[in-house]
């Protein structure tokens, strides 16, 4: 049962009220860590290339341990350091993307930044080599024959780790605004899906993924995963694939509803919001304040909805289940986090980057357009990878 009987989501005057008067415990910075999973493509037949594991040791020699492989061959990750100003995270994932595509052109290829393949044959797909990743084929089966997906996970640190979980309980209505903002993959296997973001339905699929549910407490997070480690529905504590978790190895809270956004500008705005929303969850906690507490139906059911449409047309508000244009809810979550944007002088960034997704429109929109003016999924390509290391 929702925590606001009144319906509509949480009020944010008082969120807002709160922070601006926070107790102390939030006013360092927090720290920003920031993944980024690339596909490597051919430029001649704009498909996937198996080639990650080689792009990595071609860009190690600069980027060290902030390149590494994925599932796939197709894919390579990009990691950050942790940042408290998001200027120096943007200049990392800037420069880390060029060093990728610079040494991706030594192979003859090219990176894009897409949450799923536009172009290629999508199963089966070739696993980068490694005990895990062979563990997690022989038990997850066909679920990583279709794992060709690549997304942008955003890790804050808290001051306090077992305060992760009770962030989490804040972060998950705005799971679907957060989904809308990011979504970068309309197309799959040459067609045009419908949705804005494939990847989320796409990864919807694993045992444990989607929103994640509402902790009663650490301990209840604690059982819980080992239930689900019990019960083989997960290999390892790596596996929890929820939207939000508490990171099993650093003190962070990881945000992994993103698809792989097309340009660092857009990694930005997701990874502002998703910190002010870290702060103003912290600060809630310190006061003693309940997380909203969404139908899981209605929460699950608004993602849905989120990954579909995007940011066009219509949303469906967590608490009500009614239908909300997807922009007033946008704005709606600037609202309730203006006060921690404004502490970590984000907010003129976030304002500046909203005004373009509004008329240039999300990563989906872009690619959209881009296949609209020949009807060509090269053209789409192109434009992803020219987007992903913009001049």
């Amino acid at each position: 049962m929702s925590s606001q009987p009144h319906g509509g989501l949480p009020p944010t005057d008082a969120l807002a009220s709160t922070h601006a008067t926070g107790s102390g415990h939030c006013a360092a910075p927090l720290t920003v860590g920031i993944e980024e999973e690339l596909l490597l493509i051919d430029p001649v037949t704009r498909a996937p290339s198996p080639h990650g594991p080689q792009l990595v040791r071609a860009a190690a020699g600069e980027l060290g341990e902030r390149v590494g492989t994925e599932l796939t061959r197709y894919q390579i990750e990009l990691r950050t350091d942790p940042h408290s100003c998001l200027k120096e995270a943007g200049e990392q994932i800037r420069s880390a993307r060029t060093t990728a595509a610079r040494a991706a052109a030594g192979l003859g290829l090219c990176v894009a930044s897409t949450g799923t393949p536009v172009l290629g044959r999508t199963t089966p797909v070739p696993m980068t080599p490694g005990a895990r990743y062979a563990r997690s084929t022989a038990h997850f089966r066909a679920l990583d024959d279709e794992q060709t997906v690549c997304a942008c996970h955003v890790h804050v640190g808290v001051p306090e780790p077992r305060d992760a979980v009770h962030v989490s309980n804040h972060l998950r209505p705005w799971l679907p605004t957060l989904t809308a903002l990011a979504a970068n993959s309309p197309f799959w296997a040459g067609q045009d899906t419908g949705y804005a973001s494939w990847r989320t339905t796409t990864w919807g699929r694993w045992p444990v993924a989607g929103p994640p549910p509402y902790f009663e407490s650490p301990t209840h997070f604690e059982d819980l995963v080992q239930t689900l480690l019990e019960a083989e529905a997960l290999i390892d504590p790596g596996g929890l694939y929820w939207d939000i978790r508490p990171s099993h190895h650093l003190p962070t809270v990881e945000i992994r509803v993103a698809d792989a956004v097309l340009s660092p500008a857009d990694t930005l705005l997701i990874a502002a919001l998703v910190r002010a929303l870290t702060v103003t969850a912290l600060t809630a906690v310190r006061a003693g304040e309940p997380a909203p507490r969404p139908a899981p139906e209605i929460l699950r059911a608004a993602c849905w909805r989120a990954a579909r449409d995007g940011l066009t047309g219509s949303g469906i508000d967590p608490f009500t289940g009614g239908l909300v244009a997807q922009a007033t809810l946008v704005e709606r979550l600037l609202h309730a986090v203006e006060p921690a944007l404004r502490r970590h002088d984000d907010l003129d960034l976030v304002r500046d980057q909203w005004r373009r997704l509004r008329t240039e429109g999300s990563g989906a929109d872009r690619q959209r357009a881009a296949h609209r003016r020949r009807f060509s999924t090269h053209d789409v390509v192109d434009h992803v990878i020219a987007a992903t290391c913009p001049r």
